[in-house]
Parts: structure tokens; C-alpha cells; sequence
């Protein structure tokens, strides 16, 4: 039985929104397990093969605010299905079509399309449940994110590795086909305040407290895109692992990442702060990205305990950051501000696989650990110190 207070139909929503947001992960954030296949079978440097890994990040800044939009003025359930079925055929495609060239392009759709999860399921399910569950909820929703990412280490060099990138690329299409079809036949829009006509909330961008939220989390994605895309690679050409080891012992990290994820929003439900455990969980992941910088760069076992631990730290606040978004942005102004902090996150992290493969290859691993060490430490001096009351009817 579902929680007293909250509809059963609650949880289905959430069930919802968490797995098209998997799926959207496997395929948009999946692809640096495919990095070894890029290099392979395309016959890309690393730097090349980096700037395909980035061409879903491109589609998603093409199409999270215009998803927003839809989201807003048409409801979560078409916004989420029709973005999944449509990357479903683009990821389709490039299963089928040779050549870099034609593949980026097409991830490039598969990004753009696939970023309306990005956009409505936060809004989906903020929408479905009441303040004092949120936390949690988001929490569950944000688990998604290394669920995908766990799925996608798991899965995705394996079948590369045994039916090349049109197998992974398969996979991939099939997943977002399911799930899509799964919400345009089961979700259903959360009930919206009664408003008199034409009347609508105030914007939530007057002063700075969404804008620095917005900074905050956009720098925060740069260690966390870090960690994610070049963890397989380290253990592997570094540490002299396979790949199968690594993708099992990642994959098993990323589903801690999930667990924290959860841990930290029912603690900010437990808080009644979404902020106050932000600045915490920054501020351990500063310091466990310091302790990878120096076990790097003596090459200390300490390192990889390091590595390991960062891919749960490094995606810890997600959800938390949504949630304050959503909240405070109310239910007139989510579906925007969550496009808004969506993009600004992608926009920080677009040049970060080619840039930090550019700085492998010319001076190894320590220097990308050490700044992403430091971009944590800005996102900290960014956050807002004391969660801020709504303008609109956010929490109510």
C-alpha cells in the first residue's frame, strides 16, 4: 500500500518518471562506456571519439527549454512520451548508419528529443507528491541518473564488444521505445492550482537565489561528468584492469551513487532544506577529489578507493538542486526553470569529454582530477547558504 496522505497513483507516476529518466541516461550518458568502441571501430583518436560522446549534451541544450515550454502548456505525459519514441528512432538510426559523421548527427537528434525527461519528469513527479515528501521522491526520481549510467556500464561495452556499436546502439533504442510507451499509456499530468483567468504565478528570476542555484549545479556537473567519463578509461589504461572488471566494479558504484542519492533527499526532507545538505555533500566531494588527485598522482591504491567513492559523491546533490528549482519556481514556472538549470548544466559539461581527453593525452590523469577538485570547490562558494521561501505557490 502506498504512504498515508499519497495516492497509489503517486508512486506509478514516480515509478514513471524514474524509468524514462534511465533509459533517457543509458542512452544520453551511457556513451563514454563506448569510448573503447569509438576508438575501435570508427578508428577515432580520443579526442574525436570525446566529441562524439558530446553530441548528445549538443541535442539536450537544443531542446530542454522548448520541452520546458511544452511541459508547461501541454502536460508532462506528452512531453515525456513523445521525446522518448522520438530518440527512440533517432538512437534507431544510428544503429543502422556507418560512419561518425552520420552517427553524431543522429545522437545529436537523440539528444535533443530524449532531453524532454530532463525537463517533465522532475515536474512530474514535484507535481504528485506533497512538500515533506519531495525530498525522497526527487531522491528516487535523481537515482535514475547513476541507475542509468550503472545499466549503461554493465551492458553497453559487452554487446560493443560482441555486436559492435550498431548492437549497443540497439539496446539503447529498444529501452527508450519501452519506456516511452509505457508513459503515453500509463502517466497522468498532475492536478494544477485553480487560477482565475489569465492570472499567473509571479517569475521566479527576480533577485538571485534561482540564479546562483542554477551556477551552482552547472559546475557541479563538470566533476561529476569527469568521474563518469573517464572512470572506465583510468582503471583500465592506468590501473591495468579489464574492461569487464572495471565496467561490473563502476557499475556496482554507480549504484551506490543511486543510494546516496536517495539518502540525501529523504535527509533534506528530514531537514526541511533542500541547501543546507548541498553544501555538506560539496564539500565532502571536494575533499574526496583532492584525496584522487594525490592517490593519482603517487599512482596509491588510495586513488581508486577515491575513484570509487567520487562516483557516488560527485552525483549526491542532483537531486536536491531539482528540487529546489522546482520548488521554488512553483507549478506555473517548473517546467522552464528546470529547462533553464538543465541547460546551463549541459552547457558546462558539452566540451568537458573532448577537452579533458585533450588533457589526458598531454599530461595524464592528475591535473582533469585536480580540476575537477576545483570546480567543486567554486559550485560551494556559488550555492545559496539558507534555502529561500518561494515567490509562487512552490511548497504549498
Amino acid at each position: 500500500m502506498g504512504e498515508v496522505g499519497i495516492p497509489r497513483r503517486s508512486w506509478l507516476m514516480l515509478a514513471l518518471g524514474t524509468g524514462g529518466q534511465t533509459a533517457s541516461t543509458t542512452v544520453l550518458y551511457g556513451l563514454p562506456y563506448l569510448l573503447p568502441a569509438f576508438r575501435k571501430e570508427l578508428g577515432l583518436s580520443l579526442v574525436g571519439a570525446g566529441l562524439l560522446v558530446s553530441c548528445p549534451i549538443i541535442g539536450i541544450l537544443l531542446g530542454l527549454i522548448g520541452w520546458g515550454v511544452v511541459a508547461d502548456r501541454y502536460g508532462e505525459r506528452l512531453a515525456l512520451s513523445a521525446g522518448l519514441l522520438a530518440a527512440a528512432g533517432a538512437i534507431g538510426l544510428a544503429a543502422a548508419v556507418p560512419g561518425a559523421r552520420a552517427q553524431g548527427a543522429l545522437l545529436v537528434l537523440a539528444g535533443a528529443a530524449g532531453s524532454s525527461v530532463n525537463s517533465a519528469s522532475g515536474r512530474l513527479v514535484i507535481g504528485w507528491f506533497p512538500p515533506g515528501r519531495r525530498g525522497v521522491a526527487m531522491g528516487v526520481r535523481q537515482a535514475s541518473q547513476p541507475l542509468g549510467t550503472a545499466l549503461a556500464a554493465a551492458v553497453l561495452p559487452s554487446l560493443a564488444h560482441h555486436g559492435g556499436l550498431s548492437a549497443a546502439f540497439g539496446f539503447c533504442a529498444v529501452l527508450c521505445g519501452v519506456t516511452g510507451a509505457a508513459i503515453a499509456v500509463f502517466a497522468t499530468d498532475p492536478a494544477r492550482p485553480e487560477r482565475p483567468s489569465g492570472e499567473r504565478a509571479p517569475g521566479p528570476y527576480r533577485g538571485g537565489y534561482l540564479w546562483r542555484l542554477h551556477g551552482a549545479a552547472a559546475v557541479l556537473c563538470v566533476p561529476q561528468f569527469v568521474v563518469t567519463g573517464f572512470s572506465l578509461l583510468f582503471l583500465t589504461e592506468v590501473r591495468g584492469w579489464s574492461a569487464a572488471t572495471a565496467g561490473t566494479v563502476l557499475a556496482a558504484a554507480n549504484l551506490a551513487g543511486a543510494g546516496v542519492r536517495l539518502l540525501a533527499g529523504w535527509w533534506s526532507d528530514a531537514l526541511a532544506s533542500r541547501v543546507r545538505p548541498m553544501r555538506l555533500l560539496a564539500a565532502a566531494t571536494v575533499v574526496d577529489l583532492a584525496l584522487l588527485t594525490a592517490g593519482a598522482a603517487w599512482d596509491s591504491p588510495a586513488g581508486t578507493a577515491a575513484l570509487l567513492l567520487a562516483s557516488g559523491l560527485t552525483v549526491s546533490t542532483n537531486g536536491l538542486h531539482n528540487t529546489a528549482v522546482a520548488e521554488y519556481a512553483g507549478t506555473d514556472w517548473a517546467g522552464r526553470a528546470l529547462g533553464v538549470h538543465g541547460m546551463g548544466q549541459h552547457a558546462a559539461v558539452v566540451l568537458v569529454p573532448p577537452l579533458a581527453g585533450a588533457l589526458i593525452a598531454g599530461h595524464g590523469y592528475t591535473p582533469l582530477f585536480a580540476a575537477a577538485a576545483a570546480f567543486t570547490a567554486l559550485a560551494l562558494a556559488l550555492l545559496p547558504t539558507a534555502d529561500r521561501p518561494t515567490p509562487g505557490l512552490a511548497r504549498t
